[in-house]
């Protein structure tokens, strides 16, 4: 008798991350961006920032930020992804979001932005998501725009000198604000 293998290699797990996860948490998001190990993904920043990407007390400040979220995503019971939430009026906020290096560009991310995007609506009844990238990723803002991101030119300047961001290595660096309209089309 021929049985398949079970197909738990594709359930994704959410929860709220807590101070146990921090750790965690803070390694995968630095992975993620900075430093020799994050070029095994795309979503590298190693080339214009080096440093820390994120520290325990930002990882603790997302968690216990009141409308905030960290969520923990999990596959077979390791940490594979996360993102942050956090309700803003008729918005939702989403930022560090990370994925493993080595699992980048195989959907993860995709499936982690429609459920975060689900749980905003679901949760706080937004109408937007809205999101700040560094203007120069413009492999990562496509990405953003063929999941129905728009940019909006909106630039806030870049914190140089502030080393909980990192350490520029260029001086051009700004944020833009992203947005998603999350109402449903209408017929």
């Amino acid at each position: 008798m021929d049985t398949a293998p079970p197909r738990d290699a594709d359930v994704l797990t959410y929860r709220d991350a807590g101070e146990a996860d921090v750790p965690a948490l803070v390694d995968l998001v630095q992975s993620a961006y900075r430093g020799d190990s994050s070029r095994a993904g795309w979503t590298t920043e190693a080339d214009i920032l080096e440093g820390r990407r994120t520290d325990p007390e930002g990882v603790r400040e997302v968690i216990a930020t009141p409308g905030s979220r960290l969520l923990v995503v999990e596959r077979g019971g390791d940490l594979v992804a996360c993102c942050q939430l956090e309700h803003r009026g008729d918005a939702a906020y989403f930022g560090m979001f990370a994925v493993r290096p080595g699992l980048q560009g195989g959907g993860l991310g995709r499936r982690v932005i429609a459920e975060a995007e689900r749980l905003a609506v679901a949760e706080w009844g937004v109408r937007e998501m809205h999101m700040t990238v560094i203007s120069v990723r413009d492999e990562l803002i496509a990405w953003y725009e063929r999941r129905g991101y728009r940019r909006t030119g909106r630039m806030t300047p870049f914190p140089y000198g502030d080393e909980r961001f990192g350490v520029p290595q260029r001086d051009d660096l700004r944020f833009e604000l992203l947005v998603k309209d999350l109402r449903p089309a209408h017929s």
